[in-house]
């Protein structure tokens, strides 16, 4: 029986270019996926950060700071109300003046501590007899002008104005009244010391009022008070730290008017 072989189908090399032959660039398809079916490429979008405030990394205090340099550089009628205490050529207090300055003072500490204490907003009993309180001394001195037979004035527009813009914030924001709080507390640390000095050469014969005197070291009490507001404003929004830096220009603007009594 005779087998016959089925013919082995050789590849056909006819195609294959000979050695000699000049090779052209043609396209390669193969089973890669063409470029066309592949997905776009997503570029990686840059993070862009925004640019911090002055003190932000300390604290809204060191921040209110910041904007109080920068009021006491400027020449605008919002500077602290201490610039040109210390100097007798420009500011010469009168007796009556500074006695309507101790009133609107004290109009104004009485509002600031009797809305801390009566409130029930939970974050003013952070600041509830924090040992800067000023209305008592005020009393006291009001009260020994009285007995020396000096006519004590009624509460001038500067105190009342600012007194009723306190109560309304006072129950409107927690963090803007704050600002007033703080601001107040230490602009009279600031600037007090300087009035006091001059006022006392001028027209009290070196006397010292209660107003300028505090149990405890100043510094400290001011220090406890700072800390608790820096830990209260970690919980406000970045809108209402720049809304306490705007109040923060008023509260300075409402104390130099009631300072400006005195040489009024």
């Amino acid at each position: 029986m005779w087998l016959t072989a089925k013919p082995i189908h050789q590849p056909c090399f006819s195609s294959i270019p000979s050695p000699t032959t000049t090779l052209t660039h043609t396209p390669f398809h193969c089973c890669v996926a063409s470029s066309a079916n592949s997905p776009p490429m997503v570029l990686k979008k840059r993070n862009r950060y925004r640019k911090l405030y002055p003190g932000e990394n300390t604290g809204i205090t060191e921040e209110m700071r910041f904007v109080a340099m920068k009021l006491r550089n400027t020449k605008s009628q919002e500077r602290l109300p201490i610039e040109g205490a210390g100097d007798s050529d420009t500011w010469q207090p009168s007796m009556d003046g500074f006695l309507n300055y101790l009133v609107d003072s004290k109009l104004v500490f009485d509002t600031v501590e009797s809305i801390v204490d009566e409130s029930e907003n939970v974050s003013y009993t952070y600041f509830r007899k924090t040992g800067l309180e000023r209305s008592e001394g005020l009393a006291k001195d009001l009260e020994g002008f009285k007995e020396q037979g000096v006519v004590i004035p009624n509460p001038n527009s500067p105190g009342v104005t600012y007194a009723e813009y306190l109560k309304e914030l006072g129950e409107r924001s927690g963090p803007l009244f704050l600002s007033h709080f703080y601001n107040i507390y230490f602009s009279h640390i600031a600037g007090g010391q300087v009035i006091a000095k001059q006022v006392s050469k001028s027209l009290l014969e070196g006397k010292e009022l209660e107003f300028y005197r505090w149990e405890g070291d100043v510094p400290e009490l001011l220090k406890d008070v700072r800390e608790n507001l820096n830990m209260l404003s970690e919980h406000w929004s970045r809108d209402e730290k720049n809304r306490c830096l705007k109040e923060t220009t008023k509260s300075f603007r409402y104390m130099g008017e009631i300072v400006r009594l005195i040489i009024l």
